[in-house]
């Protein structure tokens, strides 16, 4: 494939400086498209543009990925390693770790501490990447069918294809900490950025090269809805929670991020108030943006007490820009968050505000705005508010009893559950819809590298096949 058409400067913005772009990072290297996008901050500014490539370029890619052969295992771990380490500290696209974070936060968002913590987050899901898709192989199946253990006959584990396609979503930058688990596997892989924020992406793709992955093995393909569906057709497998992946949602060969709707859950055998610090922390971690923040609490008994005081804690929350490093709560532009707003509001009708309710949206005067908390209180367990997921800290908070048994708590990314009753936790932890329980105080953001978030993404990529040998 040829490198496509020279690639101009970067072009000047109103006041003289030039507006960086960025590239889309194919087989033969960095391809710089006539056809681009910008990239605004929460203000409107003009952050960078983004390449988007045509479905020429696309399907000439996806045969490049399925003509490569992969790296050796032992390689592919210690390159994700390196990647780790590159991405956490390296000046990648000329942009250093410090700036890197400071055009995440700004495009985004999110707190700028918040970007910090994930972008160690984000490294060190990488760097555990080849151990982590160990934990997902069958103990009766062996990576490698030249393994010693492989005597007549044995279970091997194998790829499900070669190809894998990656539509992440732009809510947060740790999202990205997942997909390179199937780099570990022998995938190669094409990723789509979101438009959204697509510097990590294009940061992650520029580490896991430099660090020994070939440009045929991991490539950045910034296009639009069409070119995205050419992306998908033209891979074995795809992952990922944008709108073009939803649409392939009921194809075997695609794995769709679902919202979290997580939840946590206090029996009567509880004091809520042990619990508060936990249950606030749930809802705030992250800028209560991930589908790891919880949604929707619900107590044994009364629900009012503990609506008015998470309330309490969460109105003392300081309403910042992104920048600042005492922020805490997401920003948005002004008319999205205007639009947020009344999609709140109209769903919460019916409910008691506690906090909130007569609208969230704090303007900073820069054409941006503080998507403050809110917590509004909801008459049942059965209520269709309590799967109302949003990208910033709002609670719904309501009654559960055991008539209620586990119907309300099902569908859920993240739940956790304070109570004695092991019987209950059993029921959960049998409930399908329920991807992970944390029994006891854990809040729901909780994770480390290992553990399965929605499942292994390894059960999805792979499958265990018999190999007999003479």
């Amino acid at each position: 494939m040829t490198a496509g058409p020279q690639q101009p400067a970067d072009r000047d913005g109103p006041d003289g400086p030039a507006i960086p772009v960025l590239d889309a990072l194919g087989p033969a290297g960095p391809y710089r498209a006539h056809n681009r996008q910008e990239i605004t901050d929460v203000t409107g500014a003009v952050m960078a543009e983004l390449s988007l490539v045509p479905a020429l370029y696309v399907n000439r890619t996806m045969k490049a990925l399925h003509a490569a052969t992969p790296l050796p295992a032992a390689e592919r771990a210690s390159a994700l390693a390196r990647a780790a380490e590159l991405f956490r500290t390296a000046t990648l696209g000329g942009l250093t770790v410090r700036e890197y974070e400071a055009a995440v936060s700004r495009v985004s968002g999110l707190p700028v501490n918040v970007v910090r913590t994930a972008t160690a987050t984000c490294a060190d899901r990488v760097a555990s990447s080849y151990r982590s898709v160990q934990s997902a192989r069958p103990t009766g199946a062996v990576p490698d069918w030249r393994d010693p253990l492989v005597r007549t006959s044995q279970a091997v584990w194998t790829r499900r294809g070669e190809v894998l396609a990656v539509h992440v979503p732009g809510n947060h930058p740790g999202t990205h900490g997942f997909w390179p688990e199937a780099l570990a596997l022998g995938y190669r892989v094409a990723v789509r950025p979101a438009a959204r924020e697509p510097f990590t992406a294009h940061r992650l793709v520029l580490a896991l090269r430099e660090a020994g992955f070939g440009a045929d093995s991991v490539v950045l393909l910034p296009c639009g809805h069409e070119e995205a569906d050419a992306v998908v057709r033209g891979a074995d497998l795809a992952y990922g929670g944008d709108e073009v992946i939803r649409q392939y949602a009921d194809e075997p060969g695609v794995l769709s991020l679902q919202p979290g709707r997580s939840k946590i859950l206090l029996t009567a055998d509880t004091d809520w108030r042990d619990h508060l610090d936990m249950i606030v922390d749930s809802a705030t971690r992250h800028a209560g943006s991930g589908c790891v923040n919880v949604t929707a609490v619900l107590v044994e008994g009364d629900p009012a007490p503990l609506a008015g005081a998470i309330a309490e804690r969460l109105a003392a929350l300081p309403s910042l820009p992104p920048h600042d490093e005492k922020a805490v709560l997401p920003v948005q532009n002004l008319k999205s968050a205007r639009t947020l707003e009344k999609f709140v509001l109209d769903r919460a009708r019916g409910t008691r505000a506690w906090l909130g309710g007569t609208g969230f949206v704090d303007d900073l005067g820069d054409g941006s705005a503080v998507l403050r908390p809110a917590v509004h209180q909801v008459d049942s367990a059965s209520a269709s508010q309590l799967g109302a997921e949003v990208p910033f800290p709002c609670v719904w908070v309501g009654p559960w009893s055991r008539a209620d048994d586990i119907e309300p708590l099902r569908d859920t990314l993240v739940l956790t559950v304070v109570t004695g009753d092991e019987e209950l936790v059993q029921a959960l932890i049998d409930e399908p819809t329920i991807s992970n329980v944390h029994v006891g105080s854990h809040a729901t953001h909780w994770h480390r590298p290992g553990l399965p978030h929605d499942g292994y993404l390894g059960e999805f990529l792979m499958r265990s096949k018999t190999v007999v040998r003479v």
